[in-house]
């Protein structure tokens, strides 16, 4: 049952994002001839695709029966379509992602985040994301930052320029501050703070920051906690995954963050409040306990 739970969700999900890429490739190709007030309608127009894209994931969810996610938001009046966001969030699985998505849709503009360059390859995905603004970014070691500090600014300059066309319209950035997902080879190798989690990088979220300005709203600190253990994108929509517990803090960026002039500034103001959220996120993120592999979800 699970087995074939597994294969009708997949088989859904990619269907589901194959009827998504055909009018958005469409409109990919008007956009080349637009200019100035036309295109920045075009793009809005654009973003409805992924309100679809998820729209349609979160009814597979439900249909399913693939998970229960227990949602708590601290501040939820803060919460709109109409506003700008800056997720942030620790990150275990590729499940995180789908969980972020069906969970803020209606709740927020649509979901955008950092997407490593390799990724761009991804059959029908990663030409999708590119043509909706994702910011395309390199992972890079000190080794190769060290040898080649321009790639440092390439990125930049592309999360700047992502920033520019997202404040056209209003848009959720999101931010897996950890850069990686968590596990605990990485852990041991990175010599960690922390007991449950990565250490932060700042450098995206700085540039996110500085190019969204005074338009970005509240930063959503969501901890993302499977008490049953992390599952795999396959565990997830097999249903393997029992229950998810999902933590929405809204947060107000603290004044030295919104009166530093420049993305290097911003990056010093964000290191201790960052530093201190990474604390209290590290006490609430306990060591997933491995689940029976066959257990049943609950109605979501």
């Amino acid at each position: 049952m699970n087995l074939l739970r597994g294969i009708l969700s997949f088989t859904l999900i990619a269907l589901n994002t194959l009827i998504a890429c055909v009018p958005l490739y469409l409109m990919g190709l008007v956009r080349l001839v637009l200019r100035g007030p036309a295109r920045r309608w075009l793009n809005r127009k654009m973003d409805w695709i992924i309100d679809y894209w998820v729209g349609s994931n979160r009814l597979l969810f439900r249909v399913f029966r693939l998970t229960r996610v227990n949602v708590r938001i601290e501040g939820e009046a803060d919460l709109s379509l109409d506003r700008w966001y800056l997720v942030i969030s620790n990150h275990q699985s590729w499940a995180d992602i789908l969980i972020l998505q069906t969970t803020f849709w209606g709740r927020i503009p649509p979901i955008k985040f950092f997407t490593k360059q390799q990724l761009i390859w991804i059959p029908l995905l990663g030409v999708a994301m590119w043509l909706l603004g994702f910011p395309y970014v390199r992972r890079m070691s000190r080794e190769q930052i060290a040898a080649n500090p321009e790639l440092v600014a390439l990125d930049r300059e592309a999360t700047l320029a992502a920033c520019a066309g997202f404040r056209d319209h209003p848009t959720t950035v999101l931010n897996f501050l950890e850069g990686t997902r968590f596990t605990p080879a990485k852990h041991a190798a990175q010599e960690a703070r922390f007991r449950n989690l990565l250490n932060p990088k700042l450098g995206g979220m700085s540039y996110v920051v500085h190019g969204l300005g005074d338009q970005l709203y509240r930063v959503l600190d969501v901890t993302i906690r499977y008490p049953h253990g992390t599952p795999t994108f396959w565990e997830l929509v097999q249903g393997h995954c029992q229950e998810v517990e999902f933590l929405v803090q809204s947060r107000p960026l603290p004044a030295e963050v919104t009166a530093a002039t420049d993305a290097e500034s911003v990056r010093a103001a964000l290191g201790p409040w960052i530093e201190a959220l990474w604390h209290q996120k590290d006490d609430r993120v306990e060591p997933a306990a491995t689940a029976p592999a066959a257990a049943p979800p609950r109605t979501p």
